[in-house]
């Protein structure tokens, strides 16, 4: 009997799991978006510490080693680890420089996505008249593909990396204005929200404090998959030479130079496609976790 005591005792008085172990326990499941997360991370850590792991300055010019093979290869150098490109640069140390320029250009372009198209989507949610303007306008952002919208705003810009930046989030923002709104629609239904406004809640206070936690999860989902779409976005623009532009390491930007030279010098095209390949995968399989853990459904699903 009192056994049967002390394991209620215990059973009373041991806390429930905390909410960040209940999304760590449901994320970790998911083994994919685990080791997506690990990589991420080094490539964050490589990104961070690229001025100090970097063997040699990313614009720098080595005339005596064009199109030097890997180091692994016949003729290569353990100078450069990874090769030279067409005019002796540093691979290695341009894919450690670019991660650091591509992190940059994903973080801020869903940034200046994120903020405007959560601020339209709850303003299109709470005033009725104005969300149709701003619904219109978002399906003739829609019609047209993002990547052919995206090169028309840097074609009227300029090329640049701000002005790459700038054309990915604008092209981003239909998204978030339409996830954004279809969220705050289902919850302005709810009780506690009813709850708020007969307690007197301002609309400022409804949209931004009541309605927009509840919203977050998929924005979060969708945020960390738009992360990628920056990536793989502006590197076709790169490609395309209206992305960052040159001597700039950007992966994109090293892609575009290097395509004269798949065939005879193919480890100047392979090494950059890779590590756009790898990051987004890296992150699509982060972006799968993060929806399986913040949505209960996904839960009951699993």
């Amino acid at each position: 009997m009192s056994a049967v005591l002390a394991t209620d005792e215990v059973s009373h008085t041991a806390a429930p799991p905390s909410s960040f172990k209940a999304f760590w326990h449901s994320f970790a499941a998911n083994k994919g978006a685990l080791a997506g997360l690990i990589y991420f991370t080094l490539i964050i850590l490589c990104a961070l510490g690229a001025d100090v792991l970097a063997p040699h300055n990313p614009i720098e010019q080595y005339r005596d080693a064009l199109l030097t093979p890997p180091a692994w290869a016949a003729e290569g150098s353990t100078r450069f680890l990874l090769g030279t490109d067409d005019i002796g640069r540093d691979i290695l140390s341009r894919l450690l420089h670019g991660a650091r320029l591509s992190l940059m250009i994903g973080l801020v372009a869903v940034v200046l996505s994120m903020l405007p198209g959560i601020a339209l989507g709850l303003t299109a949610a709470f005033f009725p008249r104005v969300g149709i303007a701003i619904l219109r306008l978002m399906d003739v952002m829609l019609a047209l593909p993002s990547l052919l919208l995206a090169i028309a705003v840097v074609a009227v810009l300029g090329p640049g990396l701000l002005n790459t930046m700038f054309a990915i989030a604008l092209v981003a923002i239909p998204g978030y204005v339409r996830l954004v709104r279809a969220s705050a629609m289902s919850e302005l239904a709810k009780d506690y929200v009813v709850a708020s406004r007969l307690a007197g809640a301002s609309t400022f206070r409804l949209m931004f404090d009541t309605v927009l936690p509840n919203c977050m999860a998929p924005v979060i989902v969708t945020a960390t998959l738009g992360f990628s779409d920056a990536i793989l976005t502006a590197a076709a623009l790169g490609f395309l030479g209206l992305g960052a532009q040159p001597p700039t390491p950007e992966w994109g930007t090293m892609l575009a130079s290097a395509r004269d030279y798949i065939e005879r010098a193919n480890w100047v095209v392979t090494y950059p496609g890779v590590a756009i390949l790898t990051t987004v995968l890296a992150i699509n399989l982060m972006g799968d976790g993060l929806r399986d853990a913040l949505d209960p459904r996904m839960k009951k699903l699993s």
